[in-house]
């Protein structure tokens, strides 16, 4: 079973970047590809980032494209989500995801996910 924990999560303000991280723990981490999904209240989970098992591909959501970044470090067995010129529209609680390979966008193609971090941006 793999265990996902996410953290980095915080108060920011507008234009401002933080930078989550999630660490898989439970079997090799190396395997699998990881994802981000966020859900702001009132709102459907919505997929913001994926990298494939050896970081050679990413993909990003229209939204965040040119100010998320997603960059793993199988040897820390952690994979990270730079969040550049944060907007308030970002506020969401930020999941990490996990499946065999390759990157999906679909959430439903995701086998473990993180208990989540909450990221506020204020304006």
């Amino acid at each position: 079973q793999v265990q996902l924990v996410e953290s980095g999560g915080g108060l920011v303000q507008a234009g401002g970047s933080l930078r989550l991280s999630c660490a898989p723990s439970g079997r090799t981490f190396s395997n699998y590809a990881m994802g981000w999904f966020r859900q702001a209240p009132g709102k459907e989970r919505e997929f913001v980032a994926a990298i494939n098992w050896s970081g050679g591909r990413t993909d990003f959501a229209d939204s965040v494209k040119g100010r998320f970044t997603i960059s793993r470090d199988n040897a820390k067995n952690t994979v990270y989500l730079q969040m550049n010129s944060l907007k308030p529209e970002d506020t969401a609680v930020y999941y990490c995801a996990a499946r065999l390979y390759n990157i999906a966008v679909l959430q439903g193609a995701y086998d473990y996910w993180g208990q989540g971090t909450q990221v506020t941006v204020s304006s």
